[in-house]
């Protein structure tokens, strides 16, 4: 059971929410307009770039990290030396967002972008005093902005919003099972990411997602 708890942790990472969230929108969700409407190269163009971001940059800059003595672990598992890397983590979501802000996709791409550094940013705030659930973060926040592309666009995606609850359940067993946060982390860490994502897009609903 440890084992499968390790790699449902490491399959997923809080840095790979975001290739995921994309995956599902573009290739995923075959009756909406973001797989209908977006050209195939397109999608694999902002698939990547999003990966290179999200995942690519924050794991070379933990490693840089770990090379120069500054976190004792690659899992962070110190939480006093979490802040740092989790702050350079949205830092490079917020670079993505500034990248991509004035090119001509989807809105919702980029509010789940801004949303994901809004998310990692207060996420290294709060580990400064307490260590919050990030792998519930991350899957909280996909969560939270797909209910709010169903809410606001009208979109019929109930059952990639069911499999990514249940996906939920899954990672905060696995990251009980490990010992790697207690049960009131996990909650409010899926709880703040959900409702951080959707409250973005809810402030945000004066944009037109199509």
């Amino acid at each position: 059971m440890i084992k499968t708890a390790n790699i449902i942790s490491h399959l997923f990472h809080p840095l790979l929410m975001a290739t995921y969230g994309c995956l599902i929108v573009f290739f995923g969700l075959t009756d909406t307009i973001y797989f209908i409407f977006t050209p195939f190269k397109l999608k694999l163009v902002l698939t990547f770039t999003i990966f290179s971001f999200t995942f690519l940059l924050p794991v070379l800059n933990l490693l840089i990290l770990y090379k120069l003595g500054y976190v004792s672990s690659l899992r962070i598992e110190n939480r006093r030396e979490r802040a740092f890397p989790l702050l350079m983590t949205s830092l490079c979501y917020f670079g993505l967002f500034y990248m991509i802000y004035d090119f001509n996709i989807w809105p919702a791409i980029k509010l789940f972008i801004l949303g994901g550094g809004l998310c990692i940013f207060f996420a290294a705030i709060v580990t400064l005093w307490w260590q919050i659930s990030a792998h519930m973060i991350g899957i909280g926040g996909l969560i939270g902005a797909l209910l709010a592309i169903c809410y606001f666009m009208q979109m019929p995606i109930l059952l990639a919003i069911c499999a990514c609850v249940m996906l939920a359940g899954c990672i905060g067993f696995a990251r009980l099972k490990l010992n790697a946060h207690t049960p009131t982390q996990v909650y409010v860490g899926f709880i703040f990411g959900c409702l951080l994502q959707f409250s973005l897009f809810f402030l945000a609903q004066s944009i037109t997602f199509v």
